[in-house]
């Protein structure tokens, strides 16, 4: 029996006078690779960051495990089991991949100031435990060559696998991809798909993101979502979606608005 991990109902999001998300509504199921797509201005950025909490809903409710989002804090979240990426890389440039990996499984901390500063046994244990964590997520990735390496110095695809691993790091349950092919070229895409399957397959992680790729999209996708000016036109299977009637004259309309044939 599948088991709904986050529940999208109803979501709206203004700014101002303007409706950047619509009404959106939909189920993500544990163990599954859900993608958001549209064309640009669709509002899938806007709602990506109203799951993750970065911007609150103006209306509706999202609830995770049961658990009303709306009514947590956003330093909050990723104790709950939801770590993001983000399109432009967030790393710290001038720290070692295992120092940023550190960072993001430290958000987990639940040490006190005084058993950090005075490094009590508990802080000791949990610093143990973050570098298992972090060994196991840098050899899943086959970041091993890399591990002591400055951020600053490394490669664009490389940057993005760290990315990965940082919000790995965190433990989670439900996953955040913001365009993880973005900058990318195709061997480096092929490859995120590999990664995407596997934390699915080999982690259990359930995955949300959101991509313009689309031959990465049929590969990695359970289910697709479609959004057009801010609401939802498609759920589907990839093929299903990109099918749509609706789906269709959308990316053709974006087309025509750029000056396309």
């Amino acid at each position: 029996m599948t088991q709904t991990l986050l529940k999208v109902k109803d979501i709206t999001r203004r700014f101002g006078g303007l409706v950047a998300v619509d009404q959106v509504s939909f189920d993500v199921v544990q163990g599954e690779v859900l993608t958001i797509i549209g064309p640009n201005g669709a509002g899938k950025s806007t709602l990506f960051n109203v799951i993750s909490r970065i911007y609150p809903q103006s209306s509706g409710q999202l609830f995770f495990e049961g658990v009303d989002l709306g009514e947590t804090p956003p330093h909050k979240i990723a104790n709950l089991g939801i770590a993001r990426t983000f399109q432009n890389i967030e790393l710290f440039e001038h720290a070692t991949v295992l120092q940023n990996l550190l960072i993001g499984h430290h958000s987990l901390s639940r040490t006190s100031l005084l058993s950090n500063l005075l490094f009590l046994k508990t802080t000791r244990e949990e610093e143990l435990a973050s570098r298992a964590r972090i060994e196991e997520v840098i050899d899943f990735l086959g970041l091993q060559k890399y591990r002591d390496s400055f951020v600053s110095g490394l490669p664009y695809g490389i940057r993005k696998v760290v990315e990965l691993g940082r919000a790995l790091s965190m433990n989670p349950k439900l996953l955040l991809l913001d365009e993880p092919s973005s900058g990318l070229n195709p061997e480096e895409t092929e490859e995120m798909a590999f990664w995407i399957k596997d934390l699915v397959n080999d982690l259990g992680i359930t995955v949300v993101m959101v991509e313009h790729d689309m031959s990465l999209v049929s590969r990695v996708s359970n289910r697709v979502v479609a959004m057009n000016q801010g609401q939802v036109i498609a759920i589907g299977t990839s093929a299903e979606v990109q099918s749509h009637p609706e789906v269709i004259k959308a990316y053709i309309g974006a087309e025509d608005e750029d000056g396309h044939d």
